[in-house]
């Protein structure tokens, strides 16, 4: 799963920012199943970061949001994230520095858009 998080960051609070950036990815990455975490800013507007976080699957992301201190640093931060799109994505296809790709089935139902809470039985077939 792939946690994808855009903010916009007022040139005063920068240096607060990637601080609280810093940590959250410290806690997080030490978490069971957390693979990899990074903070970029936009060359082209330097008010505009996006935290990426790569975790094993949609349960280790679940997880590594439980513990206190998750929620006291991380969860915070994450609330403060642009609203203007989806930030979990499941990973399709990946590709590795030894040239390999992978590709992985979507674990999403393909009725996923159509079946309401509460009457889905789990995917039969994926999208």
């Amino acid at each position: 799963m792939l946690l994808v998080c855009r903010f916009t960051v007022p040139q005063e609070r920068v240096a607060e920012f990637v601080e609280q950036a810093g940590r959250a990815l410290d806690l997080l990455q030490a978490q069971p199943g957390c693979v990899h975490g990074t903070l970029g800013r936009s060359t082209d507007d330097d008010d505009r970061f996006v935290l990426s976080v790569l975790f094993e699957s949609v349960t280790a992301y679940r997880r590594s949001m439980s513990p206190f201190p998750v929620r006291e640093l991380v969860v915070p931060l994450l609330s403060q994230a642009d609203n203007d799109g989806p930030s979990a994505f499941e990973v399709l296809v990946e590709a590795d520095r030894e040239g390999g790709v992978r590709r992985h089935a979507s674990l999403v139902a393909a009725d996923a858009g159509t079946v309401r809470v509460g009457d889905a039985a789990g995917p039969s077939r994926s999208r």
